[in-house]
């Protein structure tokens, strides 16, 4: 198995003299002495991984460093002075530097792409500056003018039309002319990859036999341009079972030729640390390959610093550790743990992007977007569009990823930079509470609510302990759907919040296609597979949709209503290329024509959009539709998951209102003058409409009740003298209807939902039933009032 040379070896005296001053373990003879040594004082804590091999690669991706400086991003050393990125790295532990490669990612007009415009000869002046530093390059062809991963393998535009067998042609000569520039300006390439996160496809071809093809022809070029450099070949989703296993085994079924088999690994999506070192030991110890992760990174904040928003961004999205520097540094060191238990197979770890800084505040957006543009510093210019219209077409724009840097937004280094010298050396700062658990409960309405007698005290020196916890206030609060939260105090005085949803009982079978009987959806379009393992949101199943050309599909579930209310229908959808005609809805309809719609967002990978319709009334025995309908073009792709329908209210208690009705009803007519009686009759005829119309909803009923209670007293307490009063006509239809007693004394669905949904502030349900009604007290009763007119 091919072995690279020790990166410490590479760098010149003045470097080596350097990392030594600043406590970076420069050299193998060092790095042996260190592991006797305690711990350095440091602001993070930092176990040292045990027994790390000496040649174990701490490198960064630095890859949209000068479209960065050409913004006027500066980077500064310790002492907050100006300094070259590439000193600082150095000087921080890190021991390599990978840079990606894109073959044209300029359009027609000769503007740039973004995410760094990195073609050849930007990719090699970046190496250069590496290599000047001491650090070893690796080079990472995606082969394609812009970013290709699971998702996105755009041939490059002077390929689109090549075939499979000149496409292979095409790729090794571009790997090989690239690598010859690479040499010929003096860069250190210690490796190669051969496409990038390629769980699919590269270069627009598909299909294990076809992509071998290409990897091949990448691999060849590498062995004949630069001997000395492992090649390595990348994919990702390691949490998927099997999935690892049978790419290596397709490989070797096709006699790949490589040295590395690299791996994604975000601690957001793609499983344990665990698991991660399971799935690569199986490939080293079964196939005889060295193992790396290419990719990896953690948050320390969740505040965006450029005013594009960042791809992790909520708690919800960050729970394997605290978003913290300690937490960034913890998760850091957890990988390269995982890698190195692989054994001498571990080849090390990447962390990617941690320079990627804002280049200049959310406040100055307008001056930030005129330098993405300018000078690619963003994720994507507007440009891209022409390459790649369904993702950078509409959603180009700066740093997603500046909250996961290892600088803060100033450009001044944060302690976890130094976690590839920490990990050798260990590290230890004072002990402080960095984080406290703040537990968040989804149930369904009915379920029993316990709240957890203990929550987990993360501190600074990465160790977390279960602290027991006392609430306020007590659980009986909880009265209906909606978001209740909870104060808690652990025993040693620290502070934190629970917070649980209820929502309604989702009435839908199989609404996250888990269980292997789906006979209850219909769907329509071979593009649509139930059951998928691609991408869930929750569980391990999904809905998928994909095709290459233009497509519809359909999906559909109904039942029958056992109690009347008012009911809405909520789903999640993630998926891209979309742009700008696609279209995916959410509809909700009855067998009595009543309906709602909600549109889907088609905003990217992971991109949960969770649209959720206006409440329907629904009667008891009426049939109710779930559908969601998709029209697409072509390579658009995505899945869907969590699909409810829920009962957000109970149909309204008319009892009330039928008493105040009955009571005005009984009033001796005679006693009072036609103009009183006028002003009665009004509100009475609004009552009466809403008891013979089963949609009311329960706000806008006990407004009714409220007005005719009003109504009632204000013409009792008048009380004039007895005037006579003229008898009506025998042919005059009488005020009162006789379906009025029935509605009265009608099926009730039970208490009045309306106070507890509202009692609870935050509820969409709540929302949803009295925003999209309209049924505010007034507004229900103009509409009543229309209602009566018309019938």
């Amino acid at each position: 198995m091919p072995r690279r040379p020790h990166p410490f070896r590479r760098l010149g005296a003045a470097a080596t003299a350097g990392a030594l001053a600043l406590g970076v373990l420069a050299l193998p003879s060092a790095a042996v002495a260190a592991e006797d040594a305690a711990p350095v004082e440091a602001e993070i804590s930092v176990p040292r991984v045990e027994n790390l091999s000496a040649e174990f690669i701490g490198g960064v991706d630095v890859s949209s460093v000068l479209s960065l400086e050409e913004s006027g991003v500066v980077f500064r050393d310790d002492s907050g002075a100006p300094a070259d990125l590439f000193a600082v790295l150095r000087d921080a532990g890190v021991t390599d530097v990978r840079i990606r490669v894109w073959n044209d990612p300029y359009d027609a007009n000769g503007k740039g792409h973004g995410g760094g415009n990195v073609d050849v000869p930007r990719g090699v002046e970046i190496g250069q500056r590496a290599t000047a530093a001491g650090l070893g390059v690796l080079v990472d062809f995606h082969y394609s003018d812009f970013w290709a991963d699971p998702a996105k393998q755009q041939a490059p535009k002077a390929w689109e039309t090549l075939s499979v067998n000149d496409k292979a042609a095409a790729a090794g000569a571009f790997t090989r002319d690239a690598l010859r520039e690479f040499a010929a300006a003096g860069v250190d390439v210690t490796m190669v990859q051969v496409g990038n996160e390629t769980n699919g496809s590269i270069a627009g071809v598909s299909g294990w036999d076809d992509m071998s093809r290409i990897f091949a022809a990448g691999a060849a070029a590498v062995r004949e341009t630069l001997p000395e450099a492992l090649v390595a070949l990348h994919f990702t989703n390691p949490e998927r079972p099997g999935f690892y296993a049978g790419v290596a085994r397709e490989l070797a079924a096709r006699s790949v030729d490589y040295d590395v088999f690299a791996s994604s690994y975000y601690p957001f999506w793609h499983g344990t640390p665990g698991n991660l070192t399971t799935v690569l030991s199986h490939i080293a110890d079964t196939y005889d390959k060295q193992v790396l992760v290419a990719e990896t990174s953690w948050a320390y904040t969740l505040e965006d610093g450029d005013g594009h928003g960042n791809v992790v961004d909520t708690p919800a999205e960050a729970t394997s550790y605290p978003v913290s520097v300690q937490g960034q540094a913890t998760a850091v060191r957890d990988v390269v743990r995982a890698v190195a238990d692989v054994g001498p197979a571990g080849l090390g770890v990447f962390y990617w992007e941690p320079a990627w800084l804002p280049v200049g505040p959310p406040a100055e957006v307008a001056a930030n977007k005129i330098l993405w543009e300018r000078d690619g510093s963003g994720w994507a210019t507007s440009f891209a569009g022409s390459y790649e219209p369904h993702d950078a077409g509409p959603w180009y724009g700066g740093s997603a990823w500046d909250n996961q840097a290892l600088f803060d937004h100033a450009g001044n280094p944060l302690p976890s930079l130094r976690i590839f010298s920490y990990i050798r050396t260990g590290a230890k700062a004072p002990r402080t509470v960095t984080e406290v658990e703040s537990p968040r409960l989804t149930i369904e309405i009915g379920d029993a609510v316990t709240l957890p007698e203990t929550v987990a005290v993360s501190y600074s020196d990465g160790t977390r302990e279960q602290q027991p916890v006392a609430w306020t206030p007590g659980t009986e609060v909880i009265a209906g759907v909606g978001v209740y939260t909870f104060a808690g105090t652990t025993r040693a005085g620290q502070a934190t919040t629970a917070v649980v949803t209820v929502l309604g009982r989702n009435l839908l079978r199989n609404g996250g296609f888990e269980d292997a009987d789906r006979s209850m959806w219909r769907a329509s379009g071979a593009a649509l597979t139930l059951g998928s393992n691609d991408t869930p949101r929750s569980g391990a199943r999904s809905a998928h949709f994909y095709a290459a050309t233009p497509f519809t599909f359909e999906l559909e579930q109904q039942l029958t209503a056992a109690s009347a209310g008012f009911y809405s229908a909520g789903a999640a959808l993630q998926g891209g290329n979309a742009a700008p005609d696609g279209q995916v809805e959410l509809a909700l309809s009855t067998s009595a024509g009543r309906s709602a719609t909600a549109s889907f967002g088609i905003d990217g990978w992971r991109a949960w959009s969770t649209p959720v319709t206006d409440a329907v009334f629904v009667a008891a025995g009426e049939t109710v539709t779930v559908r969601i309908a998709g029209a697409l073009p072509a390579g658009a792709w995505g899945t869907i998951d969590d699909v409810t329908l829920v009962q957000v209210a109970p149909a309204a208690d008319t009892s009330v209102l039928g008493a105040a009705v009955a009571a005005a009803q009984s009033l001796d007519r005679g006693a009072y003058t036609a103009e009183s009686l006028a002003v009665l009759d009004a509100v009475l005829a609004r009552a009466l409409a809403m008891l013979a119309a089963p949609d009311s909803a329960q706000d806008a009923v006990d407004a009714a009740t409220t007005a005719l209670d009003a109504a009632t007293t204000a013409l009792v307490a008048a009380a004039p003298a007895p005037v006579a009063t003229p008898t009506a006509p025998a042919d005059a239809a009488p005020i009162v209807s006789a379906a009025a007693p029935a509605a009265a004394g009608s099926d009730a669905a039970g208490p009045a939902a309306a106070g507890s949904l509202a009692s609870t502030g935050g509820s969409w349900a709540a929302a949803s039933v009295f925003g999209g009604l309209g049924l505010l007290a007034a507004g229900g009763l103009l509409m009543r009032r229309s209602r009566a007119h018309r019938a």
